[in-house]
């Protein structure tokens, strides 16, 4: 890889460019990832900064979590009987019965991928 310099007055500066970022969102479980990351792991931290792969794997993070808690909520909801018919009986006890499986996927997800080694 060859180095080129621009002159300006009566200096030679590097003409440096940065690699193009990723876009997307960074949601919850990206950030609690980068979190991790930052606190446990400060090595792989570093070198996924220098390589430019973090924001990447970040979004890939939180993507996977998002899509594994939909997954693990449909099918505790399943397995605990919370139906549409419980739904138009009684919300209330459909509502907790909802958020009682959306939290333990969540626990169950934060586990496995986001605090992974």
């Amino acid at each position: 890889m060859e180095i080129t310099y621009t002159k300006h007055g009566d200096y030679y500066y590097p003409d440096l460019t940065l690699l193009p970022q990723p876009t997307g969102d960074i949601g919850r479980f990206g950030r609690m990832r980068k979190k991790f990351l930052k606190e446990h792991q400060p090595d792989t931290f570093a070198l996924m900064l220098m390589e430019n792969t973090l924001t990447q794997h970040l979004i890939d993070i939180d993507r996977e979590a998002n899509e594994q808690i939909d997954l693990i909520t449909s099918r505790l909801a399943k397995a605990e009987g919370v139906t549409e018919e419980l739904k138009a009986r009684n919300q209330l006890e459909w509502i907790r019965r909802m958020n009682s499986c959306r939290a333990r996927a969540e626990e169950q997800v934060i586990r496995e991928i986001v605090l992974a080694d």
